[in-house]
């Protein structure tokens, strides 16, 4: 009888997309895969430590899975793995740990173990783990990079994911291609510091990015997340020469003031945001054209940060940039990292009250962002969940449309107007 394995990924969609890719090297394996409340031989986590909540997380679910499997083998890896390795190794039920640069070993050393062999040296192994996640008919989360040099104060993803790296971008493509050979017809690109791709190999991100857009069979990208620094003019301009990128930016801003950005350790000013996001919008806003849709990352709550340095922050946010939707991270103090060892840490509850107010300013300038584009025609890529007799999907500038289920539209790019009624909604 062939054993049974069950996944559990915890964290970003940079972790989503590796589980994907051991699913799929274990599947060649022989092994079958199963939820993780069936009757699992086998476990593989993939864990997060961004904040103090994902580590308790990690460790409640590791030690729930052996409470439910006793007899069950655990493999665990991803970041807390990294952070964390003789902790989790203390757990019950655990045999191997990964670390950061031992993701590429995962499925062949998890083997050796299953099948009593000396596990092979890690020496053998890249220190970039290729991976896209694949299962949905509609897109794909292509990982093109790994790793950050960056080091800001309050984050510990350079020591949990290792220094920037990358490979080369033949292998991302023949990956792209892969994906397309599937029937997907959207590539998110993810990474630690996407922009940053081209550090192991001489290559650009600029260059990636023209070879990913010359695959045939992918009609959509969107770029996940970089940094405003790597966002370069060069990329912009590209981009609105009309090309398969989407209209859609996730940049981390973090604070609106100069002086919290200073003592984060960040490479920008609020000056040379806003002129990157005028930039954007003037290149890529054209009359009848979809909006830009900037999905700002932004930490309340940061050591040192005053009620007036935060209402800088609620100020840039609402009268400079109004993007479309923030992304919003209570400040999480994380041993190792140079604001943890700040005197002047911020009261969780003013935290929990600047979240709220950033939340309500989200959902306003969320409504007037969706509000501003109905009426206009766009092109939506219908999923295949169903829930309540309706499917949906999300437009060029990343708005969610829910209409009635229609089979023959799944994973199918249709143009609809923007507009609720017929049992059609727009998010």
């Amino acid at each position: 009888m062939k054993r049974k394995i069950a996944f559990v990924t915890l964290g970003c969609k940079l972790n989503y997309a590796e589980t994907s890719t051991y699913e799929r090297n274990f599947i060649k394996e022989g092994l079958v895969p199963v939820e993780w409340d069936e009757d699992a031989d086998i476990f593989l986590v993939n864990t997060c430590t961004v904040t103090e909540h994902s580590d308790k997380k990690c460790r409640n679910i590791i030690r729930k899975l052996h409470r439910l499997r006793p007899e069950a083998d655990i493999f665990v890896t991803g970041c807390y793995a990294q952070m964390k390795r003789e902790e989790i190794l203390g757990i019950g039920g655990v045999r191997l740990v990964f670390g950061a640069e031992e993701k590429s070993m995962v499925v062949p050393a998890v083997m050796d173990f299953l099948e009593g062999k000396e596990s092979r040296r890690l020496k053998e192994f890249p220190p970039v783990f290729p991976a896209y996640s694949s299962g949905e008919r509609t897109r794909s989360f292509l990982k093109v990079q790994d790793g950050c040099d960056y080091f800001c104060a309050y984050c510990t993803v350079p020591f949990a994911r290792g220094r920037s790296r990358n490979i080369p971008i033949a292998e991302i493509v023949k990956q792209a291609r892969e994906i397309a050979s599937e029937g997907v017809k959207e590539i998110v690109l993810t990474g630690v510091n996407t922009g940053d791709f081209g550090k192991s190999t001489g290559e650009s991100f600029a260059d990636l990015l023209k070879a990913l857009d010359r695959v045939e069979g992918i009609e959509r990208y969107r770029i996940s997340s970089i940094e405003p620094n790597l966002l370069t003019e060069e990329i912009v301009d590209w981009i609105a020469s009309g090309t398969r990128f989407l209209p859609h930016f996730h940049i981390p801003l973090q604070s609106g003031s100069d002086t919290v950005l200073r003592e984060m350790g960040r490479r920008y000013t609020t000056a040379d945001f806003s002129r990157k996001i005028r930039y954007i919008r003037e290149r890529m806003e054209k009359p009848g054209a979809p909006r830009v849709f900037f999905g700002i990352d932004v930490i309340a709550g940061f050591p040192g940060e005053t009620d007036g340095l935060f209402s800088e922050t609620y100020r840039f946010l609402e009268e400079e940039i109004r993007p479309a939707f923030i992304h919003i991270f209570p400040y999480s103090r994380r041993a190792g990292t140079r604001a943890a060892e700040r005197k002047d840490q911020v009261q969780d509850s003013v935290k929990t009250e600047r979240t709220k107010k950033l939340e309500e300013l989200c959902g306003r300038m969320h409504r007037e962002f969706v509000e501003s584009q109905k009426g206009l025609k766009a092109k939506v890529l219908f999923e295949s969940t169903v829930k309540d007799g309706l499917m949906s999907g999300y437009t060029e500038n990343y708005i969610r449309v829910s209409r009635p289920y229609d089979p023959a539209l799944t994973g199918m790019i249709t143009e609809v107007e923007l507009r609720d009624g017929d049992g059609t909604e727009i998010q």
